[in-house]
Parts: C-alpha cells; sequence; structure tokens
C-alpha cells in the first residue's frame, strides 16, 4: 500500500463529514470528497509535513467547496428554492439560506489560525484537544483561539 493510498483510506470518512457539513448533501460531498483526494494526489509531493496531512485535506476540501460555491452564485439561487406553501415561509427559508451563505463566506474570510480552529472543531468534529495536538500549541491556545473566531466571526456577521 503506497503512502498515498494509507492518507486516502485514514481520511477519506473524515472529508466526507467535513464537507458534509458543509453541503448537507451526500451526493454533492462524495462528489467534493473525490475531487479533493484527486487535487491532494495531484499535489501530494508538496505536502511537507505528513503529520498534518489530515489539516492539508480538509483545506483542499475547503477550497473545494468554496470554488463551487463561488460557481453557485453565478446561477440563479432561486432554482434552489423548494416551493413552500405561503409567503411567510418562503421569506423565512430565504433568509435562512442567505444567513447560512452570509456566515460561510464570513468563516472564509477569517485570517489563520482562527479559521482552521474553527472548521476543524465545528465542521470536523475535532475536540479542542485534538486541534491542540495538530498545531502543537497548548490546549488553552486551542480554547482562546476558537473563541476568538467565533467573536470575529460574529463580529463580522452584524
Amino acid at each position: 500500500m503506497t503512502e498515498f493510498e494509507k492518507l486516502f483510506n485514514e481520511n477519506r470518512e473524515f472529508i466526507f463529514k467535513y464537507l458534509m457539513k458543509m453541503t448537507q448533501d451526500a451526493s454533492l460531498s462524495e462528489e467534493m470528497t473525490q475531487e479533493t483526494f484527486f487535487r491532494a494526489y495531484m499535489n501530494y509531493a508538496s505536502l511537507r509535513n505528513k503529520e498534518k496531512a489530515s489539516i492539508w485535506l480538509c483545506q483542499i476540501a475547503k477550497n473545494t467547496y468554496f470554488a463551487w460555491y463561488n460557481e453557485q452564485k453565478k446561477i440563479d439561487s432561486l432554482d434552489d428554492l423548494e416551493p413552500v406553501s405561503d409567503d411567510k415561509n418562503l421569506e423565512e427559508a430565504f433568509v435562512q439560506k442567505e444567513l447560512s451563505q452570509k456566515a460561510l463566506l464570513c468563516l472564509h474570510k477569517l485570517d489563520e489560525p482562527y479559521k482552521e480552529v474553527f472548521m476543524l472543531s465545528v465542521f470536523g468534529g475535532f475536540s479542542l484537544k485534538d486541534i491542540s495536538a495538530i498545531f502543537g500549541k497548548s490546549e488553552s491556545w486551542a480554547r482562546v483561539t476558537f473563541y476568538r473566531a467565533k467573536q470575529k466571526l460574529s463580529e463580522s456577521m452584524r
């Protein structure tokens, strides 16, 4: 088994779940997972720290998602709305979708390491202890960074 095959086997399910949290669509997440590993395979030689491969894969997955998202913005987003029974429900559905899109865009604009810590915790399901180990920092660093990321995200959402 090659190193890349091992990397794939160890991280495929995690990357799929990570993308599922962003897309809420299993088939789209599967497609993006395949695209993520294709891009990873093509750039595997550029991976300097094999111990942080999961972070590297998350970054590729995140970039894959945002590339797809930016492409979708070009398409009329109203085509994606499901029919609703009245104007109030339509307005609520539209507002909810807009808030979700705004939150993801604000998250994308966060500086590192805030963005990665937040995404690993919220989308990746990593504990603060795991995140601290990934970054080689203390658990209190991870806690403070996550708190600051939430604050910055909250401020940018206003």
